[in-house]
């Protein structure tokens, strides 16, 4: 049997005299356009995602403002198929770039958590793409609100489920604050490569990168409120999905602008996404 080692050798070759990890120069350029494309697929989705949920607010109810409903936009366009197949490549290239950051760390460091919210995040566009490839090979439709009531309920059936089901509400809506709260420190600029951007460009990206961050921080704590009301209630129906998330901000005393709002920010984290393919350092 191959051992971890002789793994990590496939991978990686050792530093002269430190032993300290690097990718080959062939690996890092392959994994770098990895990340690139799949950055290039995020965007494509939050964009898609923002527009239909300013559609939402603007009166057209029955837009799905999620990431199903961004796929079936994909879908109904002239070499729609296509599309969709790109991606998935893409989303197959994010989770390949993002275990590559689980197993070799990001800019030379080994933080363990690091790495863990690397592994992590591969886990997730892992799944992304799969969902993404049984929409295009079967055409499966799914509502994300019904999917988080059923997870809900089948969580809230397991021993201690509310508090399991509490405690993943607690995490999320946690996640959510600290985008937000990142977001306003500009933390995210610290992994851009500033220096070949001009001054405008610097402007522009920063007000994508704090205001795109910002609306996609408000929407996970929200959605992490709902599931904690869920298991106060020990009621599944409580937990939202993204798109039921986003419509409630059209009931608060704001209205339809809190929405609009927000569904701008999400077409701004698109725009931030673009950015991050052509100015994120990836080796």
């Amino acid at each position: 049997m191959t051992s971890f080692s002789e793994m990590g050798r496939v991978l990686r070759r050792e530093l002269p005299g430190r032993g300290s990890p690097i990718p080959h120069p062939d690996q890092e350029e392959t994994l770098s356009a990895a990340g690139r494309a799949g950055f290039v697929s995020r965007g494509v989705v939050y964009v898609l995602i923002g527009i239909l949920a300013l559609q939402v607010a603007f009166g057209r109810h029955e837009a799905q403002a999620d990431r199903q409903g961004a796929l079936q936009t994909v879908g109904s366009q002239p070499f729609g198929e296509v599309l969709l197949w790109m991606l998935v490549a893409g989303f197959a290239c994010m989770a390949l770039w993002r275990a590559s950051l689980a197993l070799l760390g990001e800019g030379g460091r080994k933080k363990t958590g690091s790495r863990i919210l690397s592994a992590g995040r591969a886990v997730f566009y892992a799944w992304v793409c799969w969902g993404t490839a049984a929409f295009v090979v079967r055409g499966t439709k799914s509502d994300s609100n019904a999917k988080s009531q059923d997870w809900t309920a089948t969580a809230l059936k397991l021993p201690a489920g509310r508090f399991l089901v509490g405690a993943a509400g607690l995490v999320l809506a946690g996640v959510g604050i600290g985008i937000a709260v990142r977001a306003f420190q500009r933390h995210f600029l610290k992994k851009l490569d500033t220096a070949a951007m001009g001054k405008r460009t610097r402007q522009v990206v920063t007000a994508l990168g704090v205001s795109g961050n910002a609306s996609r921080g408000l929407i996970f704590t929200a959605a992490g409120v709902f599931v904690l009301v869920a298991a106060k209630r020990f009621d599944p129906k409580q937990a939202h999905g993204i798109d039921a998330t986003l419509r409630s901000f059209a009931h608060t005393p704001a209205g339809p602008w809190l929405l609009a709002v927000v569904a701008f920010g999400l077409l701004l984290f698109g725009g931030f996404s673009f950015a991050s393919a052509r100015w994120r350092r990836l080796s």
